[in-house]
């Protein structure tokens, strides 16, 4: 009786230590939270996206930064798109900073991007073309209102599951970079001729073809509730801002009216705890919303935009009804700085820089006195850039980042040859560098490879996708 009962109490005693001891943490138990934080800045400040800024007047719809956290048991990951034309480095790395000490997510774990509305103010800072910066006081806005996000969406963690999909729109799709009949091409701001003209005009007979492919598929992942009410979108899409808004109106262009119709549609509009739908700029470089092959005509304010975002949004919504989810969904996340020679101007370029400075602006819009001021900041730059790259995995799902105007054909090769499929390329996150166009593409000329435009080196797309796909084979 004696050893029974010893026996029993040594039983007990383990099942209670058992009890005790933590519980391994597991890769099926997902959890999900969404929040948007209102980033609108005050009006009167300048909208930027063309070459002379402009203060705003009047906003038409609001900015926000749309925020989505994964949570697998082991490892948070958080996912935030900006309505903004580009962020500067800086306010990625405040807001990952605010939101590691805030959240206790690490700052590698955190993807912060802008979607490249045209019609927004800047977070790039006074002068958007400056390196090294310390935050003005609209980037400390909207880096805490990034963490403020974040942290609400922690707050609404709940069991989730998640999906991949796909949708196809090649309907709004168009490469803008033409080559022309010869002596056709008009001259560029530095007094030379390209073999590529950006945004040639359209329905012309002495267009020839354009001077690369599209990328027509909307990559996107769908959390929900266990068999339950929808948490979040996560989409990406290569198309650029769309635009026609009005007279210094703030707008967050078409990827905002993606989010709301999506809301809609799913009739998530009025939900609580908010659905939350984000539109990503895919790599949308060279590819804008314009049929260069026949006229445009005139539209309303707005009209091509909400045409675009609510047929993409229909689009997905019908491509949800087909997914398959699940909740063992693993995450890992790996961030690096990249050194990226900058491409700095040669002595020609400089003695025409210093000549066009000196004849003075010849009219507001001046692109050979705009390119002249450009080419002699980039004198003064330092040897290399720090270039921000982020791989995240997301169940079977491998997203690539890169803080630039990523060219298409960058983007179908990420997709192509990444180690972890499917994947998908996001361009705009962790700062902006500038148009990233491959070196043959750098053959070419046009707008997007002009010294001032282009700021890093020709092979620089070579060496970041390496260095991204490198970083895929370490999960």
């Amino acid at each position: 009786m004696t050893r029974l009962r010893t026996a029993f109490l040594a039983l007990a005693g383990l099942a209670s230590l058992l009890i005790l001891l933590p519980v391994a943490a597991r890769a099926d138990n997902l959890r999900a939270g969404a929040a948007t934080s209102n980033i609108t800045p005050e009006l009167g400040e300048p909208i930027i996206g063309g070459f002379v800024p402009f203060p705003s007047k009047y906003v038409h719809d609001e900015l926000h930064a749309r925020c989505l956290v994964l949570d697998d048991g082991q490892t948070r990951l958080v996912l935030v798109v900006c309505d903004l034309l580009g962020i500067h480095q800086v306010v990625s790395d405040e807001a990952r900073r605010l939101i590691q000490e805030r959240s206790g997510i690490p700052p590698e774990q955190v993807l912060v991007c802008g979607t490249h509305t045209h019609s927004a103010s800047s977070a790039l800072g006074r002068d958007r073309l400056k390196y090294e910066q310390t935050p003005d006081d609209y980037q400390k806005f909207v880096a805490r209102r990034i963490a403020d996000g974040v942290a609400r969406a922690v707050h609404d963690l709940r069991p989730a599951e998640l999906a991949f999909g796909t949708a196809e729109a090649p309907e709004h799709v168009f490469n803008r970079r033409w080559s022309m009949r010869p002596g056709t091409m008009p001259e560029n701001p530095f007094g030379g001729t390209d073999l590529v003209k950006m945004n040639p005009p359209a329905g012309s007979e002495n267009l020839v073809q354009p001077a690369g492919p599209t990328d027509p598929v909307v990559s996107f992942l769908a959390v929900r509730e266990l068999d339950g009410p929808p948490i979040s979108v996560f989409a990406s899409y290569s198309l650029h801002y769309v635009g026609g808004v009005g007279d210094g109106h703030v707008s967050a262009d078409y990827f905002a009216v993606f989010s709301e119709e999506l809301a809609r549609l799913l009739d998530a509009d009025r939900q609580q705890p908010p659905f939350v739908a984000m539109l990503s700029n895919g790599t949308s470089g060279d590819i804008n919303n314009i049929n260069f092959r026949q006229p445009r005509g005139r539209k309303q304010p707005y009209e091509q935009m909400e045409y675009v975002g609510r047929d993409v949004a229909a689009k997905v919504h019908a491509a949800l009804e087909k997914l398959e989810y699940r909740s063992d969904v693993p995450l890992a996340a790996r961030y690096r700085l990249l050194p990226v020679a900058w491409r700095k101007p040669d002595a020609e370029m400089r003695q025409w820089a210093e000549r066009t400075l000196a004849a003075g602006p010849q009219s507001p819009r001046d692109l050979s006195y705009i390119y002249a001021q450009r080419v002699t900041g980039l004198a003064g730059f330092p040897e290399t850039a720090e270039v921000p790259l982020q791989v995240l995995r997301i169940g079977d799902v491998c997203i690539g980042t890169m803080p630039c105007e990523v060219f298409c054909e960058i983007g179908l090769e990420f997709k192509r040859r990444s180690p972890r499929q499917p994947a998908f390329l996001v361009s705009l996150a962790h700062g902006y560098l500038g148009y990233l166009p491959t070196p043959r593409q750098h053959e070419l000329g046009g707008y997007e490879t002009w010294l001032g435009t282009n700021r890093l080196e020709k092979q620089a797309s070579v060496k970041m996708l390496d260095a991204l796909l490198q970083m895929a084979e370490d999960f």
